[in-house]
């Protein structure tokens, strides 16, 4: 064994202490008593790992001097949790007592083994501050699940060991997972759940060992059995039980099951007296026949005292501020025992680890057959910066001119040959590329684990490795054959420059287009990192890249389009310039900042040679502080969306010009939307930041700027978020207005919009479809107009206040039919479903009660109000079919008489929507790069795509100015395509409404659940009175 003082780095110099030998983790700083004098004794220690070590100690040491030695073996800080068991004469397992001297204990050095093992179980992992911590952690629930004890359902025992195998080999491949699941036993039945558990491994794609230690205790804690030791005991009647202790205080089980716990405030003194365990608990006022001492016999007063003294020191571990002072000797008699708790508290140790700003010292996982990044040598770290800290990876040895260390780094590969790499300019090195297409294939080459291309990287004895100019092993980064291309833009961020694609004239109706070819799609994926927070940032640029484009619809294109026109006011056109112009200025410089750091993060730039760009928390708050500065721009939106308006309402010649510019292309959705992003902009930084924090955990370096930047914007959404509800309300009915014919004062204050959509209103002639528009204070009924501009003709309307609702199916034998009872007139309805008919009742039921309190008289909106008998049957009245619809480039040229509006939209679907649905729309906006495939094309053809206003955008590339196509979602399904329809690609999601399918496909699981995470929201429709749970909804 090695001596501790020949070691380069030891936890005593990380804690400041002048010699290495022997330092206490317990009294940081402090150096230990010397060891008595007298022979030397061998003690055995077996490791979490299942190591054993021979550490030298003096005959008259105590347990303290031993349990130092081996902390500063492991370079443990946080020592504290642990301690060392092992079996005494009598056969019972016991701690190792840190003040008494260790041969008094032990009796028989030479036959006995001490293990080293946890002893103190903290209630959340992320109080342990330190990767190597949380390994042996991570080692100790690994142990105890194979020994059952760890009691838990198979899910979450398949899950616990997903995450242990991803730590130990890395990404899912089928066959080298199941050959070590073979080789391994990580549960006592794991025969039963094996198929479970590899489809669990292989959704654990780029994780690395931390993070999946990370993730395993994040399972483990929230277990019944996590850190419980039973103790049998019985109670008064003899029944059989468990005796254990907690964080908590003492709980007791029977069998496996806990059926009471008593926390430490409750206690008020714990003792055992012969073999008789006793709780003596504080009075309760509340219960008269409360009893005062609760007894449990247990097998022996050995087993009484053993189980006392891991409660007491359970108790001063997590409830005391400090380490217990011994009691003063008793000068005559001695009474009760002298035995207290040695060591650090966890508050201690916690206070300890944040002031003292420890660094990373690099550890070996025994077990993993791929290295994280805690165990890199020092002078690898100018690489590191390439890949995010949370990939796992195969190490690139290329900048490495040690032969020792490149030999070491090819043995933890499973390589027993040292990789002989060539020179390069960037410290990098060229290798093959895998010839594999597969992306399923892929996926499981990430991070060099055992695929067929790279089987030489674990079996250096396959023929694979003879393709090796050099005869060695190549080395992978990132999961394929080469490195990262430095000069290769992100398959998310830009498009092809240079290539010319076939003219789009419909991406969704028509099939002509480039169709990308799946290794180059493939090739082009792998070369970036798979961290999910890289995914995050990712998501973050191509938002900002779209919300940019919106922005200079604005200050570029509207005031182009009204600058040239003397009609227009120019106090309106200085308003919106001078509150708009500086928030575009501001998020061009944001938008140059994030998408440097995403090519820093890429590799795509030498830059990350100076520093660690994995992370995006302190670009946001940054920028987000000074966001802060336009707040007062920000104020004034809401003036320059009601200015415009005036001006509109007051002159005939500026409402043409604005109606002509919404018929513009780079006009893809109504103008006052466009106006109301800067604060729905708001929104989404808040919802990333969100991701960001619940993905990092406490202790990673960008979690301390995340959660700042995230207090910073939830501070300005807080100020005004009052402003941006009453401006979407606003536009909500100003948009409405254009819609509908034969109404007026439709905009008044005090009015709210809830719902539209579609009924059936029974009359003389039969069930005719309908559109309703539900708001605050009355219910209007339409029919779709004949006009050029394809308004709503409004046939009559429902005052509110007074109207009672009651459903009549079995009056009227209509399905899902309900009757309104108004003060003037009743009207007998029907909704397409069950599910429309509720959310329908449920909102004018809130919208009755909100007319109720309301004390402002209702104003007749109908300019004329035609007997609604007299009106054309509207069966014929459909002359826009579901093909224009989802037509692409006519629909969108047609948007001077609105054929495309979400109120067209729900009139052809036969749906609905709320408001809510439209504040849920707001959040969910997303864009970026898919894969387009038709239900019998063979294909992918590559689109950037926008979400947003239940629609999808589609575009060649994310610099073109407007949309070649659109697809209202309203009415599809989001589903994942079935075996039976042979798409044998990962991440794609099935969009589909009657005879019309499209597949998409996104370039990595992050973005695959964004993208059906926005599309749900917009194809399942919510409730009003859900508003605060309607993320829950999809």
């Amino acid at each position: 064994m090695e001596e501790p003082a020949d070691r380069p780095s030891t936890a005593g110099q990380r804690l400041g202490a002048p010699e290495s030998f022997g330092v206490s983790t317990l009294e940081p700083g402090l150096r230990p008593p010397a060891q008595p004098p007298g022979r030397q004794v061998s003690i055995r220690v077996q490791m979490l790992d299942d190591t054993q070590e021979v550490f030298q100690i003096s005959q008259r040491s105590p347990g303290k001097v031993l349990f130092d030695l081996v902390c500063a073996h492991l370079n443990l800080t946080e020592g504290d949790y642990f301690g060392l068991e092992y079996q005494d004469q009598r056969k019972m397992t016991v701690w190792l007592d840190l003040l008494k001297p260790t041969l008094k204990q032990v009796r028989r050095p030479k036959n006995t083994i001490l293990r080293f093992v946890v002893k103190f179980f903290p209630p959340d992992h992320t109080q342990l501050m330190e990767e190597l911590t949380r390994y042996l952690f991570a080692l100790q629930i690994k142990r105890d699940l194979a020994c059952g004890l760890l009691i838990c359902n198979d899910t979450s025992a398949a899950l616990m060991v997903s995450h242990i195998i991803q730590s130990e080999i890395g990404d899912f491949d089928e066959t080298q997972s199941w050959q070590h699941l073979l080789h391994n036993k990580y549960l006592p039945d794991q025969d039963a759940i094996r198929d479970k558990i590899t489809d669990c491994h292989r959704k654990h794609v780029g994780q690395t060992p931390a993070e999946s230690d990370y993730q395993l205790l994040e399972i483990a804690r929230r277990l019944e059995m996590y850190g419980v030791r039973l103790h049998p005991a019985k109670d008064r009647e003899g029944t059989k039980l468990s005796l254990s202790v907690a964080h908590t205080g003492v709980l007791v089980f029977q069998g496996t099951t806990k059926i009471n716990a008593f926390n430490w405030s409750k206690i008020r003194k714990l003792s055992f007296k012969r073999k008789r365990f006793l709780i003596k608990l504080r009075p309760d006022p509340a219960q008269s026949s409360h009893h005062d001492t609760l007894e449990f016999a247990m097998a022996s007063r050995d087993c009484c005292k053993v189980f006392w003294k891991i409660c007491v020191e359970y108790h001063a571990f997590f409830r005391l501020f400090e380490e217990p002072k011994p009691k003063p000797k008793p000068i005559l008699f001695t009474r009760g025992s002298s035995f207290r708790f040695s060591g650090r508290t966890q508050k201690q140790i916690i206070d300890y680890v944040k002031d003292s700003e420890l660094k990373k010292v690099p550890f070996e996982r025994k077990h993993s057959k791929i290295l994280s990044s805690s165990s890199l040598p020092p002078q690898s770290s100018s690489f590191r910066s390439q890949v995010p800290r949370e990939s796992a990876m195969s190490v690139p040895l290329a900048d490495q001119p040690d032969s020792a260390t490149l030999g070491h780094r090819a043995e933890s590969n499973g390589s027993d040959k040292p990789a002989a790499v060539s020179s390069s300019t960037n410290g990098l090195h060229d290798a093959p590329k895998a010839p594999s297409s597969d992306p399923l294939q892929h996926r499981q080459n990430h991070h060099g684990t055992a695929s067929a291309p790279d089987q030489q990287l674990l079996n250096p004895g396959s023929p694979a490795s003879d393709d090796s100019p050099l005869g060695s092993p190549h080395v992978v980064v990132n999961g394929n054959g080469s490195v990262n291309d430095l000069g290769m833009g992100s398959i998310g961020g830009l498009g092809l420059e240079g290539r010319q694609l076939s003219p789009l004239t419909s991406p969704l109706l028509n099939e002509a287009g480039y169709v990308r070819n799946d290794d180059e799609d493939e090739a082009r994926r792998k070369k970036f990192p798979t961290d999910k927070a890289y995914f995050i940032a990712k998501e973050l640029l191509t938002t900002e890249r779209t919300y940019l484009s919106d922005l200079q619809v604005i200050t570029e294109s509207f005031q182009s389009a009204v600058g040239k026109d003397e009609a227009f006011p120019d106090t309106v056109r200085n308003l919106i310039s001078a509150n708009y112009d500086p928030v575009h200025t501001f998020h061009q410089g944001f938008l140059k900042e994030v998408e440097k750091r995403l090519a820093q993060w890429e590799g795509r730039s030498n830059a990350h040679i100076k520093g660690d760009y994995q992370r995006i928390g302190d670009v946001l708050l940054k920028n987000i502080q000074g966001l802060r500065q336009l707040t007062i721009h920000l104020q004034k939106h809401s003036e320059c969306l009601v200015e415009l308006e005036r001006v509109c309402r007051s002159s005939r010649k500026v409402e043409t010009l604005c109606r002509e510019f919404e018929q513009q292309r780079v006009c893809y959705l109504p103008f006052n939307i466009f106006l109301l992003r800067p604060l729905h902009r708001l929104l989404h930084y808040k919802l990333i930041l969100e991701r960001l924090c619940k993905h990092y955990p406490p202790t990673h370096e960008d979690f301390r700027d995340s959660r700042a930047a995230l207090a910073d914007i939830s501070e300005i959404v807080l100020q005004l978020q009052g402003t941006m509800m009453k401006m979407e309300n606003f536009q909500k009915l100003l948009e409405l207005r254009k819609d509908l014919s034969g109404i007026d004062n439709l905009v008044v204050p005090g009015r709210e919009f809830i719902r539209l959509g579609c009924l059936s209103k029974l009359s003389g002639k039969g069930l005719q479809q309908r559109m309703f528009f539900l708001f605050s204070d009355f219910l209007l009924y339409t029919s779709r107009g004949m006009t050029s501009s394809n308004q709503f003709k409004v046939h009559g309307q429902l005052p509110l206040y007074g109207m009672t609702i009651r459903e009549s199916e079995e009056e009227w034998g209509v399905p899902n039919s309900f009757t309104l009872f108004g003060q003037r007139q009743s009207v007998v309805v029907a909704a397409s479903c069950a599910s429309e008919m509720e959310r329908w009742v449920e909102d004018i039921r809130i919208a009755i009660d909100l007319a109720e309190q309301s004390t402002s008289p209702n104003t007749d909106l109908l300019s004329t109000s035609p007997p609604d008998n007299k009106l054309m049957d509207d069966g014929g009245a459909e002359q826009e079919s579901e093909e224009e619809l989802c037509g692409s480039r006519t629909s969108l040229e047609r948007q001077g008489h609105r054929g495309n509006t979400t109120v067209h939209v729900c009139w052809h679907r036969n749906t609905s929507v709320s408001m809510v649905d439209f504040s849920v729309a707001v959040e969910n906006q997303l864009s970026g790069n898919l894969l387009r495939k038709f239900k019998n094309s063979n294909g992918w053809q590559k689109l950037w795509v926008v979400f947003t206003n239940f629609s999808l955008f589609f575009y060649k590339s994310h610099q073109d100015d407007y949309p070649l196509a659109s697809l209202p979602l309203l009415g599809y399904s989001v589903t994942v395509p079935s075996e039976t329809e042979n798409i044998h690609k990962d991440y794609v999601f099935k969009l589909h409404f009657k005879s019309h399918v499209y597949y998409f496909r996104s370039e990595s699981e992050y973005t695959f659940e964004r993208w059906m995470e926005v599309i749900r929201s917009a194809t399942c429709s919510s409730s009003r009175s859900l508003p605060s749970t309607r993320k829950d909804l999809y």
